[in-house]
């Protein structure tokens, strides 16, 4: 659908955009941001966030709500929250300011109850303590007490910039305790049966590794085609 409404400059806010299958999500599920890395080039993915829910555990799977706003301003987040279904994962690009938090404790509560599943945010948080406490996945730059403006501008659902991380309305998004990768939404489906042989490999490695029957050729091949004498 096309937004015709006449916005202020630095204002816009457009409707969300679901175009990742349900199944093609769930399916995602448990997959790891690591693995899905490895088999788009490896050198992808959020640099500079940590996360602050706590859970080494809590996987994430889903779609993308992008948000930007003006350094140490959360109107559009507010309006962001007010629009997300269960299941999506809200994306901030908030310039990597830290000077004032873009969402904190109470953000939290109207975000648990609306069923989002994560923010990633390019920005601060505040009230630590409560994030914490876990329910919802929450990644960041950094945290401050000082809070936030609701001045904007500000704008929802528009390609964006955040954490060296491009983002679009709709994407998935990976998040669980080693980072947070996002994926485009045109290329999820045919990344799923690569990270799924790619487990299987590692799980095979892995048993290997502990069995100790490792085989060195593996490795000895590689530094021979580099041209050492091994």
């Amino acid at each position: 659908m096309t937004d015709t409404k006449t916005w202020p400059p630095g204002y816009k806010v457009n409707p969300r955009v679901d175009v990742l299958p349900p199944a093609l999500i769930a399916a995602f599920k448990g997959v790891p941001a690591a693995q899905a890395g490895d088999n788009m080039g490896r050198a992808l993915g959020a640099v500079g966030l940590r996360f602050y829910h706590n859970d080494l555990k809590l996987m994430v799977a889903g779609p993308a709500m992008t948000v930007r706003v003006r350094p140490g301003d959360n109107l559009m987040i507010h309006q962001a929250i007010a629009m997300a279904q269960p299941g999506d994962v809200i994306v901030v690009d908030g310039g990597g300011d830290v000077s004032q938090a873009l969402i904190g404790g109470l953000m939290r509560t109207s975000a648990i109850k609306r069923g989002i599943a994560a923010f990633v945010i390019d920005g601060a948080v505040r009230d630590i303590a409560e994030w914490a406490e876990g329910g919802i996945a929450c990644y960041a730059r950094g945290h401050t007490h000082r809070g936030p403006t609701k001045d904007g501008p500000g704008e929802v659902n528009i390609p964006i910039a955040c954490a060296g991380m491009s983002v679009c309305p709709g994407d998935l998004v990976l998040c669980d305790a080693d980072g947070v990768i996002v994926v485009p939404a045109a290329e999820a489906e045919a990344l799923l049966p690569r990270v799924k042989a790619h487990a299987k490999r590692e799980d095979q490695i892995r048993v290997a590794n502990a069995a100790g029957t490792t085989d060195p050729e593996r490795f000895n091949a590689l530094l021979r085609s580099k041209g050492c004498p091994v």
